[in-house]
Order: structure tokens, then sequence, then C-alpha cells
């Protein structure tokens, strides 16, 4: 591609480098000059514009930006018209953003002239959202810079994982001073959370915080849910405590304890007969969003979580503030444990 300054009646066939506004008329930058663009130029009296000529090989920017979204598009996505060299992509069901990080670093390596730009990796996602934009910054890029592009985006960098209507089964554990309210609003916001799936509550069990108690109820709930969750009356503070010592009880295993997301330090993730058992931590009782949150999302939408997975969740972990915050943490902590 190639920038000159001609005459304007011989500008057929370019693009507009500059826009150009006179007497009412107006040429976009980066819009096609055809014959009845020259003809407007010369009736109000332009003589000379600066244009861009595409080269042999050169690949126009919509077209090079719609070639190249076409290449990242995964499952549940579509691509937008390209304008202007610029193509998003859509969100075609609701779900978890997958982003394959590798392969975007690997396209904005290839040349400066090329772009692409997602939302962050398993962001939570609704139908029709943007999740992710190619942008091509000149007018046309030459052949060979777009096909090493298309090869370093390999296939599918991007997808959406959809959510599914799981089943979900919930168990709260229960010591003196643990009002009946608190369960209550703990299972009004897991219902919210839970909405943008589909999924449902198909049983709500209360049980003694103790470990025999918890280990039957587990074995009992296991069988009608794909997804268990415990809301214990004290939050876990070691692997050696009621909610982890009752899912091994039940026969199950932990697979991790610990996050690295605050708040939501004290999450513990597990597996009991095939399926995933979430211990919550204290501040998945509330509505704001948490390292509950981020497990929760990918488990509804079928993205298994292990303990690289959250181990991985630091960079970007720090939810809120805490400097300032009370201590302990008043009015999220259940009676009797932490914050979480």
């Amino acid at each position: 591609m190639k920038f000159e300054q001609i005459a304007a009646r011989d500008a057929a066939g370019t693009i507009a480098a500059h826009a150009v506004r006179r007497d009412g008329l107006t040429i976009k930058k980066g819009e096609a000059i055809g014959a009845a663009e020259v003809a407007a130029l010369l009736a109000v009296g332009v003589s000379e514009v600066i244009v861009a000529r595409l080269e042999p090989g050169d690949i126009g920017e919509d077209e090079a930006a719609r070639r190249l979204a076409e290449r990242v598009k995964g499952q549940h996505l579509s691509v937008d018209r390209a304008f202007t060299g610029r193509a998003n992509l859509f969100a075609q069901a609701a779900g978890v953003l997958c982003v394959d990080a590798a392969a975007v670093d690997r396209v904005n390596d290839v040349d400066e002239a090329v772009t692409f730009a997602t939302l962050p990796a398993f962001r939570a996602v609704v139908a029709g959202e943007m999740v992710a934009t190619v942008k091509i910054i000149p007018f046309a890029v030459p052949e060979n810079v777009l096909a090493r592009a298309l090869a370093a985006a390999g296939d599918n960098a991007l997808r959406i994982a959809a959510y599914r209507p799981l089943r979900v089964g919930v168990i709260s554990t229960l010591l003196p001073g643990l009002k009946p309210t608190v369960i209550t609003k703990t299972l009004q916001v897991l219902q919210q959370r839970l909405k943008p799936a589909d999924a449902t509550i198909v049983d709500d069990l209360r049980v003694a915080h103790d470990e025999q108690a918890l280990a039957a109820a587990l074995k009992k709930l296991r069988p009608e849910c794909d997804l268990t969750i415990v809301f214990g009356a004290s939050a876990i503070t070691d692997r050696r405590d009621v909610i982890p010592a009752a899912i091994e009880i039940a026969g199950g295993h932990i697979d991790h304890f610990g996050m690295p997301v605050d708040p939501g330090n004290l999450l513990l993730i597990g597996r009991l007969a095939g399926g995933p058992v979430i211990g919550a931590p204290g501040c998945a009782r509330s509505p704001r969003e948490n390292g509950f949150d981020w497990v929760l999302q990918r488990l509804l939408a079928g993205v298994p979580v292990t303990g690289r997975d959250i181990r991985r969740m630091g960079a970007g972990g720090l939810l809120m503030e805490i400097v300032t915050r009370p201590q302990p943490r008043k009015g999220d902590a259940p009676p009797g444990g932490k914050h979480g």
C-alpha cells in the first residue's frame, strides 16, 4: 500500500487517506473513492487529494479483519460485519468465555498492523455480549502478514462454554446462634447466581455442624444432583475441618482448599461419586462478586476446575480493598466463623 497526493480526477479506485469536507460534501477517511466521489470532489472545487492505493498482494482492512475473526471464532460465537477494519465477535449463548491467551499473544506478535483483543478469560457473559474484536490498523495488510496471523491464531482461540441447567443440591450446617434468616438469605442469593444458567436448587438440607451428620447428608443428596454446595455454619480453616472431613467420610476426596482470591480465600472444592462438591466460603452468602462466583460459573458451564486452575486465579484476584476493611470482617462472616 502506498500513499500519494494526486489529482482528484485520477482518484477513482483509491482510498481517502484523509477526510475531505467542503461545501456540504464529506468523504470520510478510509472511504473508497469511485466515479461518483470523483465527480463530487470536482463539483466543489477540490483539485487534489491524498489517497492510499493498494498494491498487488494487499488485503483490504475489512476483508482481513473478517478472515481473522472467522479464524479465531469457536463455539457459540458470531462475527459481525467488518467495518473500518474492525470485526467484532459476539456471544451467542450465556456462559463462560474461554480464551487461548497464548494464541491471542501470538496473533498480536505477528505485526503491529494486526490486533486482537478479548474480554478476560473465564468472564461470565450473556448472549449478545461483545467478547472480542479484531482490528486492522492500516487500510490494508500484505497477504503474507494476514497469512501469518491466521496461522498464529490456530483454531478456535475463543469459545463460549455455554451454561447447562444443572441440578444443584445445597446443605447448610447449623450451630447455635445461626439464625434461620441467614440461611434463607443465602439460598436467595444462590438462586440469583444460578439464574443465568437456568440451574435449579433441587434439594435443601440442614444438618448439625458435625462430620457424621454432614457425611450422611452428602451421601443422601449426591445421587439427586449434578453439583453439591455446602454452606458451613463455621468457615473451613483446615483440611481436617468438619466439611472436608465429612466429604472424605462420605467416600469423596478434596481437590483443593483455599484460593488466591479475596474475598473467597476459604473455598474448598472436592468430588464425591464423580460429582463436584463446593465448600462455600462465608462471603458466598453475599451477592457481591467473590471467588465463589468464579468457580461456580465455570462448573455451571462444564469447565473443569482443578487445583492448578484455582492457584492461577491470583492475578486479578483482589476483588475489593482490604486496607480499611474491619477486622474481623464484620457483616459477612457467619456466626462463629471467618469471612472466607
